[in-house]
């Protein structure tokens, strides 16, 4: 693997792990909400983690990427995060 490879997976596996321990956080603060609230908020939340397993499943493609095809999983992969970070914002902003 590529120094700029190997850096560029590591940043982003650091991402994503970020992303998804501030989600957990998230899920552990439902049973401080009302009921009414809480079937919102655990909506919402299905929604954020299947954005995250859609990043994950997209990570895991570019640690099997092969040099022909890795710039085009890198361009996947940051739109991806991308969308999952403003899923996450919006979650955090908006519920």
């Amino acid at each position: 693997m590529t120094p700029k490879r190997a850096e560029y997976t590591a940043k982003m596996k650091r991402k994503l792990n970020e992303l998804n321990t501030k989600i957990d956080n998230l899920e552990s603060k439902t049973a401080e909400i009302k009921k009414d609230a809480r079937e919102k908020y655990q909506v919402e939340l299905t929604k954020l983690r299947h954005e995250s397993n859609l990043a994950m499943a997209k990570f895991s493609e570019l640690k099997s990427a092969g040099e022909a095809s890795w710039d085009k999983t890198v361009a996947e992969m940051d739109r991806v995060n991308d969308a999952f970070a403003g899923s996450f914002h919006y979650f955090k902003t908006h519920v």
